[in-house]
């Protein structure tokens, strides 16, 4: 009846292989040019753009309480 069902999923090696890898990465990384460029691509400069877009746009758009034809920019 109701047992004796063991090892009805079959396991994948590549996918725990990929699993082991992405659970241990911190052990295998190493700062290089291209991982540090990225890092300070993703950390410092796309940060400081979307913060200059938002302090630039800041109460220059009204997106609520329009009415259609009426313009959404404020200033």
């Amino acid at each position: 009846m109701a047992g004796g069902h063991h090892k009805v999923l079959h396991e994948d090696p590549a996918l725990f292989k990929w699993a082991n890898l992405n659970y241990t990465r911190y052990r295998y990384f190493r700062w290089t040019n291209r991982t540090a460029k990225y890092t300070f691509l993703y950390v410092a400069v796309i940060p400081a753009i979307l913060g200059y877009i938002a302090v630039k746009t800041d109460g220059k758009y009204e997106l609520r309480g329009k009415r259609r034809g009426d313009d959404i920019r404020e200033f």
